[in-house]
């Protein structure tokens, strides 16, 4: 009998070593159980799906004026859509994203991280996300001619006429990385479109559906350092995220550590931080259909680490945390 009492207690000391404890509000604990990596995937395709516009429109027909619910206006030459090679007439279905603040980019798990000309990340000062994907009886869509988006200054913090066109790719891993929209060596290809900024709008044409982004990366002169975060036990990489949201740059910039050591830290790898940078560090993940979260204001000293513990977290709504990562200033 003992023996069996000690595999028992043995067995109860494992299973309690893969959950963590939460206080509530009356002081008793409560066991908090890591989400698997599928839920934490479901509750940032919420957060897509939340933010997707959808349209009907018809092909074939000369030009497709859409406005968006932010006041964006996309158009679309429609007799130059093709289905499998073939010219498209008829009704199609238009899915569009757009994205001006840092708290819909996180919930969608779509920061502004830019590739630099040697293969780094850096933090990109975006005038929008945009997705558009055009359908007809489910199968993709593609265009011949070139799209333009006319986007009103007043969503982006005003006008800024640095900003170019960024290409968005999505990685096996489900993670987006902006390129910028420039030509090959020789001068042709690749570099279908741009930005315009003009009186209280930005012109955008681009030639290709999928994501597209206004942007600059961002400048600091500071010496630059690498940070690690140290998040709860039994979070990780694959249930779990760590973003970072530089003080002073308004509402439309994100940047994400999308690096896991094997000592098992959340790292911004390249060595991109400005050391005295002011920021805030959020850690996300994924509890019961909601987000569990935190927040920790820090100054950037040369390799910090931060700590996140399950009691600093806070569980809430998705609208809940857009509002408390579009309140940091």
């Amino acid at each position: 009998m003992n023996t069996n009492f000690k595999k028992l207690g043995l067995l109860c000391l494992a299973l309690f070593s893969f959950v963590s404890c939460d206080n509530n509000s009356d002081g008793e604990d409560n066991i908090v159980l890591p989400p698997t990596s599928g839920a934490f995937k479901s509750i940032s395709e919420k957060g897509v799906k939340r933010n997707t516009q959808n349209f009907t429109a018809t092909a074939g027909n000369g030009l497709i004026t859409l406005t968006s619910a932010k006041g964006v206006k996309l158009n679309i030459n429609g007799d130059c859509l093709t289905k499998n090679g073939n010219a498209v007439t008829g009704t199609i279905e238009i899915e569009y994203i757009e994205l001006f603040d840092k708290g819909n980019m996180l919930v969608t798990n779509k920061p502004t991280m830019g590739v630099t000309a040697d293969g780094k990340k850096n933090l990109l000062i975006s005038g929008g996300e945009f997705f558009i994907k055009a359908t007809q009886g489910g199968v993709e869509l593609q265009t011949s001619c070139s799209m333009n988006l006319i986007v009103p200054t007043a969503l982006t913090d005003g006008l800024d006429n640095a900003m170019t066109l960024w290409n968005g790719a999505i990685d096996d891993n489900g993670e987006l990385a902006w390129r910028e929209n420039k030509p090959n060596a020789d001068g042709n290809g690749g570099g279908k479109g741009g930005v315009q900024g003009e009186g209280a709008n930005y012109y955008v044409t681009f030639g290709n559906f999928g994501w597209t982004n206004v942007d600059r990366f961002y400048s600091d002169p500071r010496p630059k350092t690498t940070l690690l975060v140290d998040v709860p036990e039994g979070y990780d990489n694959e249930n779990s995220a760590v973003y970072l949201s530089y003080d002073g740059e308004g509402t439309n910039a994100l940047a994400k550590l999308d690096t896991y050591t094997p000592q098992g830290l959340f790292s911004e790898h390249y060595g991109q931080i400005p050391i005295g940078l002011a920021c805030h560090v959020i850690f996300v993940t994924e509890d019961n259909g909601q987000w569990r979260y935190a927040i920790k204001a820090v100054t950037v000293a040369a390799n910090d680490i931060y700590t996140f513990t399950l009691s600093e977290t806070t569980v809430g709504t998705e609208a809940q945390l857009v509002a408390a990562i579009n309140a940091i200033q």
